[in-house]
């Protein structure tokens, strides 16, 4: 046997027959007895990770009011929501801060309200329109009462994370957790071993449409994420789930102190070992996971790399640098990420939770580079609707336009039609310029013709 299918392991999964281990379990297995018969005796391999995860959020469906309302601005419990997708829906950031309450409660703290089954304060206000002439709106909501709640999360799931150390003379408050002065501390973050990308560093298992757990349910990886950069070791995941089928146990809000909020997301991933490729490098160990330790007391984006180290010797408590031992502290949680890969496993044992593989394979390239600070102009061009003076006609602007047909209806001496193929064709010498198409055109394609 050189290969398993997909479909084997699935039927295995069905019959509660297949065999399932975590990967820190795989570690051993393939070091005691080699990658060759652990691809023989074992069908799937269970990751995970547990840590802070800035880049998450949630698409709210409201549902319509009576009267209806396009919400222009949306508060939940004082945190602004981005609204600029439809009348009712808004997508809740994570580390949107409350505008009561600052930085010590943001988006995370509303999505965990809504886990946790907590009414959540809406707030929100319109300009009105004919269709939608609500202005305002001020109710409780809670998962139960509104139609959707989709996670959809950014960048979740790095490969490896840089460690951080603060050479400066004061204490820093950052997104890695508190950094003593003069080199007092490292802190760091990963679940090194458990990790899913560290697991699948090809990507032939993790990709487009692989199934997940996100939160506790099961959820699918939807492409690479943002900043996804695999050639340096810094690969990301885009997710997407259901919050509401999600538990507060594996999605938790959380604060860094003068920094502001994030949540901390809980993910597990199921690889299949179809080859003995696979079971390889599912049998990867924390002393071949290395990243680098950067000083955070340098402000400028290309901080100094410090030293060099495995996640072994993180997860030891200390690393020596110039002949001084600094302790060392886990931002992400290896208890919960244990907990996660070993739930993970029992659905899969129960044939709960069968495996998917990707659609489309992540990006092997990423397209990660800093923000360039260039002069430049603003060059907005608002369209307006052409004001049509005595003696003039107008032309229709094949170039700008969408072919929508709106015009159809509107004009009373069918200057407007359309073909088999409904590309929209005007006739301008039977334009009486009564005006009724320009302001209803979406592009402004009509034109005056001199």
């Amino acid at each position: 046997m050189t290969r398993k299918t997909l479909k084997q392991i699935n039927e295995k999964i069905k019959k509660g027959q297949a065999v399932v281990v975590t990967a820190e379990e795989m570690t051993k297995i393939v070091k005691e007895i080699g990658s060759s018969r652990a691809f023989k005796e074992i069908d799937v391999v269970t990751t995970a990770t547990f840590g802070a995860m800035c880049s998450s959020g949630v698409f709210l469906n409201f549902g319509h009011s009576d009267p209806p309302i396009k919400m222009a601005k949306v508060w939940l419990n004082d945190v602004p929501a981005y609204t600029g997708i439809a009348a009712v829906d808004a997508y809740l950031g994570a580390t949107e801060p409350s505008e009561t309450f600052h930085i010590n409660y943001g988006g995370a703290q509303v999505i965990e309200d809504l886990v946790k089954g907590k009414q959540v304060l809406l707030r929100a206000e319109a300009y009105g329109t004919d269709c939608y002439p609500r202005k305002s709106i001020e109710t409780f909501i809670s998962l139960e009462t509104i139609n959707e709640a989709i996670m959809l999360n950014p960048r979740n799931g790095y490969q490896r994370y840089n460690a951080a150390i603060n050479s400066s003379s004061k204490t820093l408050y950052t997104y890695m957790g508190k950094l003593l002065p003069e080199r007092g501390n490292i802190t760091f973050s990963g679940a090194g071993e458990l990790a899913p990308l560290q697991n699948d560093p090809d990507f032939e298992t993790i990709g487009l449409g692989t199934k997940i757990l996100l939160g506790g349910a099961q959820g699918y990886i939807i492409g690479h994420g943002t900043q996804h950069s695999p050639e340096t070791g810094f690969a990301t995941l885009m997710v997407r789930g259901n919050l509401k089928e999600m538990s507060s146990e594996f999605l938790r809000a959380a604060t860094f102190e003068k920094y502001g909020c994030t949540l901390y997301v809980g993910i597990g991933v199921p690889i299949p070992v179809l080859n003995e490729k696979i079971a390889q490098k599912t049998g990867i160990s924390d002393e071949e996971i290395f990243t680098n330790i950067i000083d955070y007391g340098v402000s400028s984006r290309s901080r100094p790399v410090i030293k060099r180290v495995s996640y072994a010797q993180l997860k030891s408590g200390y690393v020596e640098i110039e002949g001084q031992k600094i302790k060392t502290s886990p931002l992400s949680s290896l208890f919960m990420a244990r907990k996660i890969a070993e739930y993970l496993k029992e659905q899969i044992r129960n044939g709960d939770f069968l495996i998917t593989l990707p659609v489309e394979t992540l990006a092997r390239k990423g397209s990660t580079k800093p923000l360039k600070e260039e002069p430049g102009y603003i060059n907005i061009s608002l369209q307006k609707p052409p004001i049509v003076p005595e003696g003039k006609k107008l032309a229709k602007n094949e170039d700008t336009c969408l072919h929508c047909g709106l015009c159809l209806s509107l004009c009373p001496f069918n200057v407007f039609n359309r073909d088999d193929h409904w590309k929209i064709k005007a006739q301008e010498e039977a334009c009486q310029l009564c005006g009724l198409c320009l302001d209803a055109c979406p592009v402004k394609a009509i034109a005056i013709k001199v």
